[in-house]
């Protein structure tokens, strides 16, 4: 969120600030209207100047005690309408399910004949679709003669678009269209993410596959069988249309193997072939708010409570504004009883008259007041100033209190590796790594991870083997989605190679945890092992290794069977 974009005071009700003009205004005219009818009626019986030397025809503090009464009214109107200034952070909590969406990116959906494309009214729809579904989980797959996983199931909203912006037929690489892969793809990618919430594969395509539709059947009915819901959703039109091919600076139209230009059609018989035979929905091309649709398909699917990403919300004020108007109303009632009991004569025997109603409230409010305005240190603080046993406990605190979010648990976990309780850190982590997901979950696991390695590196330590296993795997994992990060690739080798000391934790989630880059200038020198730069080039050299081999079957298999590359 841009914090630039907040305003820097807002209103919960906003049309209430009226009461901060009507009520003085009011308070005015009714101490105007009094003071009247005291005149008039204190008329009836003399003159005004008998009068004067008779009784007190003004208050000599009429003036003062109307200014403090419409000060009271003005606090209270602003007070009733909400104020609010300031930011804090605070975590958002929701519903949601693992949704995996199967984009074709084959060369047919450049077809104009949705505009501007089959591909961007894809994209179009899943926009709208995120925007409706923010608490779920959804991983990107695109395919064409095979299928790539563009994004692991995340609630990252900046990952998603990222890739939505650069999808073409380009990122695909193998010409064609196969159904039937992109299904199994994102039935596995689904049946192995964690947690508790139905899983759903929304498949958006102009359904025209150059494969057997039995096979797409069969994949659609394992999906099915496996408890994975299936949405697909189509694009086109049957009459069909060109496919615009740009050659340099020329666009020109896409000609088969016999030079016929191609005219490529929506299929909507596979379609809901496959969704029938998994069990799903099928969402034909001609329908509107296709998005909307495919909500309400899911909508029965059982969901799993989510901590989303923590957001910036402004603190409720009210109380600022409340407790002097309380003050000042109790000011002026003692000063109104004391000019009334100087005036009475002195009597034992009198009864003490009862307190004022609104010190009675003041004396009720403000204890009630200051307590929910008192707020415990902020173990975030704490640990931030080096103070790791205190901030552990304001974790420790949170958590008894009945803050057991994800967030809570990975800050107390984080700080646990600040004060070397090593193991329960590590535990702690790898559950909240199951229980969560986006960047919070990439931490828990590098932080996890970093516990492990620690504990691996203790001297004489027996299960140090298991230590740098699972120090290995949490870093593989982590890399897969992060595989530019120098830290993770340095504890990595590490972990293989079992050098000196590794560098510092994966940071804190809104308060926890050291920065990635703490200990950057005290990296280990090589003692048997690589060094930073030397662990980089070996983990690229694999990576090169992997693109080249997946390069070497793309070229094998790029043009489908019969020639069909759209």
């Amino acid at each position: 969120m841009n914090l630039g974009a907040l305003p820097p005071l807002v209103f919960d009700v906003p049309w209430l600030l009226l009461a901060a003009v009507l009520l003085p205004l009011a308070v005015w005219w009714m101490r105007s209207a009094r003071r009247r009818q005291r005149r008039l009626r204190l008329a009836r019986y003399a003159e005004s100047s008998a009068l004067r030397r008779l009784v007190m025809i003004s208050d000599p503090d009429e003036r003062g005690r109307t200014v403090r009464l419409m000060l009271v009214a003005v606090l209270a109107g602003l007070a009733l309408s909400g104020p609010r200034w300031g930011l804090a952070r605070g975590p958002v909590s929701a519903r949601g399910i693992d949704m995996a969406i199967a984009i074709d990116a084959s060369l047919s959906m450049m077809a104009p004949d949705e505009r501007p494309s089959r591909l961007e009214r894809v994209k179009q729809e899943v926009r709208r679709l995120r925007a409706m579904s923010q608490a779920d989980r959804v991983a990107l797959i695109a395919f064409a003669g095979r299928s790539y996983i563009l994004t692991p199931l995340t609630s990252d909203d900046g990952a998603i678009e990222l890739f939505l912006d650069n999808l073409d037929p380009s990122v695909v690489g193998q010409a064609g269209s196969s159904i039937a892969r992109a299904i199994r793809q994102g039935t596995e990618l689904l049946l192995a993410s964690d947690g508790s919430a139905d899983r759903a594969l929304v498949l958006m395509t102009d359904g025209e596959a150059f494969e057997p539709a039995e096979d797409v059947q069969a994949a659609a009915t394992e999906a099915g069988v496996k408890g994975v819901s299936l949405v697909t959703v189509g694009f086109g039109t049957t009459q069909g249309s060109t496919i615009p091919v740009q050659d340099g600076s020329v666009t020109r139209e896409k000609r088969d193997d016999e030079g016929k230009v191609v005219i490529t059609r929506y299929s909507p018989e596979l379609l809901a072939a496959a969704a029938k035979a998994a069990g799903g929905t099928f969402i034909p091309a001609e329908a509107s708010d296709k998005a909307t649709r495919v909500r309400g398909a899911l909508r029965s699917l059982r969901t799993a409570k989510r901590q989303l990403d923590s957001r910036e919300d402004h603190v409720p004020r009210f109380l600022w504004l409340l407790l002097p108007a309380l003050a000042l109303l109790a000011y002026d009632t003692w000063l109104l009883t004391r000019r009334r009991s100087a005036n009475e004569p002195s009597d034992a025997t009198l009864i003490p008259a009862m307190p004022p109603a609104s010190l009675v409230l003041l004396l009720v409010a403000l204890p009630v007041a200051l307590v929910s305005c008192q707020q415990p240190p902020d173990p975030a603080a704490l640990f931030a100033d080096g103070n790791v046993a205190a901030a552990i406990a304001g974790y420790r605190a949170q958590m008894a209190n009945g803050d057991t979010t994800v967030r809570t648990r990975y800050n107390l976990g984080t700080a646990l590796i600040g004060a070397d309780s090593l193991t329960a850190a590590a535990e702690l982590l790898e559950m909240v790594r199951r229980e969560s997901d986006g960047e919070t979950r990439l931490r828990a696991r590098f932080n996890a991870g970093y516990a492990s390695l620690v504990i691996g590196r203790t001297p004489q330590n027996p299960d140090a083997e298991a230590a740098f296993a699972a120090a290995r795997a949490a870093y593989r994992a982590f890399l897969t989605d992060r595989p530019i990060d120098a830290d993770a690739k340095w504890n990595y080798e590490l972990a293989l190679r079992q050098p000196p000391p590794p560098q510092g934790g994966g940071g804190g989630g809104g308060g926890g945890g050291g920065s990635q880059n703490d200990q950057q200038d005290e990296q280990p020198q090589n003692q048997g092992g690589l060094d930073q730069k030397q662990a980089e080039a070996l983990l690229n050299s694999a990576a090169r290794e992997e693109r080249d081999v997946q390069g070497r079957k793309q070229r094998q298999g790029r043009t489908p069977p019969g020639g069909k590359d759209w």
